[in-house]
This record gives C-alpha cells, structure tokens and sequence, in this order.
C-alpha cells in the first residue's frame, strides 16, 4: 500500500507539473514573442541599428513583466558596452635606445594618444618560436592587462597578421602592443597615434536569484541580432531573422517565464539575449567576461529552434554532446516524454564553437547550444525568406518545455555537468 501511495503521488506531482508547463509555456505565447521580434518593423535587428534597440526594449520590458530581477541590482535590463575601431595614424617606437620599423610594432589600443615606456607598469612577456602566435597574442588580448609583447622573430611572415585584433576591440583603459623581437628591453619607448571610433552595443539579462546556491550560475540564452536590410529579393529587403535567432531568444525569454512562476531554483538562473553574434559574437564574449567561469555550472545557449530537426518532431541535437555528460543528464530527464536529444549531426561545421556558448565552452564551461536547423540544406539560412510563416509554432513550444524539463536536475543543483576539457585547445 505504501508503494502504491507512493507512485500516486509521484505520478500526481508529474501530472500537475505538466499542468503548470503548458500554462506557461505554449504555442500562442511562443508566437506573440516570435512574431514581435522577426516583425518588418524590427528592421531585421542589425547591430547598431534602431531596429535593435527596439529589440532590445522589447526583451527588457518581457523580463519586467516577468519580475525578473537586474544584473548586480544595476537597475537596468541593459547590459551596456562600447566597442571601438582604432584607425592607424603613426608609432615611433625604440628598444634599448635602438630605433624600431614601424611595421615591426602593432598596438592594440582604445586609447588615440598611447605613449608608454619602462617606468608604464606595462608587464614584458614573449610569444616565443614554436608557439601558436594567435592563440597566445589572444590571450594577452583578453588577459585586461598592459602587456608589452615581444613576438620572436621567426613569427616575421605572420606579425603583420596580428592588426586583425584591431578589427574590433572592447573599450579598455589596457594596451598590449606587440614587437618583433629577438630579446626583451632594458628600455624602452613607443607613442601610437589612432583615430579611435566608438560604438555601442547592449546584451538584455534577466536575473531570478537561486536560493541555497546563489554564487552558482546556469545561463539560458540566445543571440536577438540578425542581419538587418540588404538586397532586395522578390520586393522584400528586410532579413527578419525569424529562426536565426528570434526563435532562440523568443526560447529564453519563455523559460525565464516559467522558472520564475516555479521558484524552486536552488542556483540562480541568468537569462541573457546577446548581441552582435552575427559580426562576432562579441555580446557574449563580454557578457562571458563578467562571470567566473567555475561559477558556471551549465549553459543552455538556444538557436535555431523553429524548424523540424533531421529526425521531425520532438527532437533536438546538441552541440559538442561529447564533450561533457550533460547531454546525457537532460535525456534522462525527458524519459517517458517521448522528446529526444541528439549529439549534434553535423560536427564537420564546428558548431560547438562557432556560436555564443563558445567563450564559455573555451573556459572549461559545458556550454552548448541546442538546435534544430538542418545545417546542410536549410533552406532560409541568412535569407529574406527566414519569417514566421516559415516555423513551427507548435513543435517550438515543445522544444521549450524539453529545455525546461530536462534542465531540472542542474538548475535544483542536484546535478551539475561535467567540465570540458581545455587541455589540448589553442
């Protein structure tokens, strides 16, 4: 009689969870938030467009509604940062009172006038030969730190290279410049001169603090920029961005709905539409930056969600499935529901690093993005023809509720995923 009892509890438990989830979670909210964002009035939320800002107000006034709380109580859903493109004007540099080639000295800088020598603070480190000069100069890059970077000289042929670092920075009281070098100096002096042009860019984060474990993160996300206007075909220009990824954070902002309605969240729960994905992933690199990654315990990055997977409906694949046990902690918690979880099918694209989990991924995080798109024949990738007409509304509202269901174990805290090992990354 006991285990009887028992099971009918369990089984009323799960029947009233499935109760509250399609309260919360179905097709016709999934559509209202889907159809707002990849609207003609969006303008295709290019980044540094008006059209994104509209976007971006829209998310933060769905995360207001919700109660969600802000980011470190700032008071605003914004997540603000400025990125700057330095043009080159002149540098004149020395080391040990010898005169440099300018072509020998590339200066990543936010700053117009830099003007620096051995009594500037700034630490001397060597890319020595043998080394993977981009994935080392990288590092010093993202260290926010002064670096003066002597690059060996066998690297001559690829030094020129490293300018494309300039390409886009984030606004940085830090410079590291690079010098190609045999030894490091004694002394030193190198003055840079740039036109600096600043521009801004906003990540939207939501926030529902967790209970027993608040300085344990699990992030949901997904990217709200897309590609804007461009050429025109068959009388539409407008790149709505409907399944890229509308869809993913249109996912975001519905689970940050239902986690918020369930308050049982032991660690807290970040749910974060990034920008400038599409020019670089440059609004998750930053919103990476703010965080410890061993405070990360799991990342649910979501793109692409609003078209059947390879396999139909009720199925989704996961980037990078091997790389960590979380995979396989979602499934377990979707037996009997019929929903499946595939190890991504298409590994020859690299997609575990190619979207906005990667930053984190790089850091030992299991982060991974789930997704739907058939990445070998999709056919309104990057197209005009990627509008709402074209996705699913219904099997979308299932993907969501897997996400939720199957995220249980790791937002309770009573499972926590495996790391991914960085050993053998450059």
């Amino acid at each position: 009689m006991k285990k009887a009892f028992l099971a009918f509890c369990v089984l009323t438990a799960s029947l009233v969870q499935a109760q509250n989830i399609d309260q919360i979670i179905h097709a016709k909210e999934v559509e209202r938030i889907e159809k707002t964002l990849s609207a003609d009035d969006m303008q295709g939320r290019r980044t540094f467009s008006p059209g994104i800002e509209k976007a971006a107000n829209f998310i933060a006034e769905e995360f207001k509604q919700t109660g969600l709380q802000t980011w470190e109580n700032s008071g605003t859903y914004l997540q603000e940062f400025t990125m700057v493109k330095p043009k080159f004007i002149s540098v004149t540099s020395s080391f040990d009172n010898v005169s440099l080639d300018s072509k020998d000295v590339i200066v990543i800088t936010s700053k117009a006038d830099l003007s620096i020598n051995e009594t500037s603070g700034f630490e001397i480190v060597t890319i020595k030969a043998g080394a993977n000069i981009f994935s080392e100069a990288s590092k010093f890059i993202q260290a926010n730190k002064n670096y003066l970077v002597v690059v060996d000289t066998s690297f001559g042929k690829n030094f020129s290279r490293l300018t494309g670092f300039k390409r886009q920075l984030f606004k940085s009281d830090n410079s590291v410049v690079f010098v190609l070098g045999a030894s490091q100096p004694k002394l030193f002096s190198i003055s840079a001169k740039h036109e600096i042009t600043e521009q801004k860019l906003a990540n939207v984060i939501g926030v529902i603090p967790g209970k027993s474990k608040k300085n344990e993160y699990v992030i949901f996300s997904g990217h709200y920029d897309h590609l804007g206007i461009g050429k025109s075909v068959n009388n539409d220009s407008i790149y709505n961005g409907a399944n890229d990824d509308a869809a993913g954070t249109t996912a975001m902002i519905m689970l940050s709905k239902y986690f918020k309605e369930k308050k049982d969240n032991e660690r807290t729960l970040i749910f974060v539409a990034f920008t400038a994905e599409e020019i670089g992933g440059f609004g998750a690199q930053y919103c990476s930056r703010q965080f410890n990654a061993n405070d990360v315990k799991a990342m649910f990055n979501i793109e692409m969600i609003g078209t059947e997977s390879k396999w139909g409906k009720n199925s989704a694949y996961i980037t990078g499935y091997e790389k960590t046990d979380m995979g396989k902690i979602l499934q377990e918690n979707l037996t009997g529901t019929g929903f499946t979880f595939y190890p991504d099918p298409y590994t020859d694209q690299n997609l575990f690093y190619r979207s906005d989990n990667a930053t984190l991924a790089r850091l030992g995080v299991p982060a991974h993005t789930i997704s739907t798109s058939k990445m070998d024949s999709e056919p309104n990738y990057h197209k005009v023809s990627d509008e709402i007409g074209t996705l699913d509304m219904e099997n979308m509202a299932m993907i969501i509720k897997a996400i939720a269901l199957s995220s249980k174990g790791i937002v309770s805290g009573k499972d926590t995923p495996s790391r991914v090992d960085v050993s053998g990354l450059k």
